[in-house]
């Protein structure tokens, strides 16, 4: 399968709640989810509030910086439909979708992996929310730039493989990440300027994912959304966003 590193959820949660947010320290969908499961933290040696996709050298960008190179425009959500977007494939033909990819590789405690990828115990930490989950039918991936958003942020313009590609984007730790259900639908296609996420510990490790998931895909951002964006980051000054273009 790609090649998703992560450093445990617990830890990346817990750093980022005594630094991330303080600066004196060191430091979707409209179209709701399905019902039942439908639905991770920095690579190893990164600030958990750095997103996904450092570059080789390791250099990254303040969160404001960061927020200043997303493309600006209007929005238009003429057109969107849910499954223009085909998400939840089995890419490298494991049987493990592109949900249970995710599940694995940000479980804290390592489910138990049966006939065609069926898991079975485990344990998660939705930073969200800080809720630890012990039955994975209970979380939803989430994209982090939902599916409606990036549509309206630029995705309308692209053909059917690309979006399948961001629907499904494993080679970025951050694009996709397993929450409760309750938050993720919270979110539904909101974005940070209508919906945050309810654990304070969260705050600058989400600004960190969605900025740089934007930067990633070259989507664009609205006023609103901008401004929403440079208020919250005056309470992150020292998170660090790190990202690699997608092909």
């Amino acid at each position: 399968m790609p090649v998703r590193r992560f450093l445990p959820i617990a830890a990346a949660v817990l750093v980022a709640s005594l630094t991330a947010c303080n600066p004196s320290a060191a430091k979707d969908e409209s179209d709701s989810k399905p019902s039942g499961a439908e639905s991770a933290s920095a690579s190893a040696g990164a600030s958990p509030s750095a997103a996904q996709g450092a570059p080789a050298d390791g250099s990254g960008l303040s969160l404001a910086e960061a927020i200043a190179k997303i493309p600006a425009a209007d929005e238009v959500r003429d057109g969107y439909k849910r499954d223009s977007f085909k998400h939840w494939i089995d890419e490298d033909h494991d049987s493990c979708s592109t949900r249970n990819e995710v599940l694995i590789a940000e479980a804290v405690k390592k489910p138990e992996q049966g006939t065609r990828c069926a898991l079975t115990g485990g344990e998660w930490l939705s930073y969200y929310d800080e809720v630890t989950v012990t039955d994975a039918k209970k979380l939803d991936i989430d994209h982090m730039v939902p599916l409606a958003e990036a549509w309206d942020s630029g995705a309308s313009a692209w053909d059917a493989d690309r979006r399948m590609r961001y629907a499904n984007d494993l080679d970025a730790e951050r694009s996709l990440v397993a929450v409760t259900a309750k938050t993720n639908r919270s979110k539904a296609d909101k974005d940070p300027a209508e919906w945050m996420p309810p654990a304070k510990s969260a705050k600058c490790t989400y600004l960190a994912d969605w900025t740089a998931t934007k930067l990633r895909w070259k989507l664009t951002a609205d006023d609103k959304e901008r401004t929403a964006l440079e208020k919250l980051a005056t309470d992150c000054p020292d998170t660090v966003v790190k990202y690699e273009v997608a092909p």
